[in-house]
């Protein structure tokens, strides 16, 4: 357990991440998309970059080699909202893995 006067990963119960795992537990959604397009890092990045600015997304990896994008958000996306930040992107929302 780290030091909880230096800034912890520990709560203030004392248990590390357990606001963390709580969170995941939570209730998250994780989807996985296809994006067709994707090449490279540049695109990885461009189209994480797009999806995580909208509202309730927590993480996104992006995958150019499968085309896969998977999103983790706090409730279900509209897909078109997807789809428009993929389209912003430079990229094209396929559907869902």
């Amino acid at each position: 357990m780290t030091d909880q006067k230096n800034g912890s990963c520990c709560s203030t119960e004392g248990s590390c991440h357990s606001a963390a795992t709580a969170d995941a537990q939570g209730g998250g959604v994780t989807t996985v998309y296809k994006v067709s397009g994707m090449t490279c890092g540049h695109c990885e990045g461009a189209v994480s970059q797009e999806i995580s600015a909208l509202g309730g997304v927590t993480s996104v990896t992006a995958v150019a080699k499968t085309g896969e994008v998977t999103v983790t958000s706090a409730a279900p996306l509209d897909e078109e909202a997807v789809r428009a930040a993929v389209d912003e992107a430079g990229y094209e929302l396929v559907g869902t893995a």
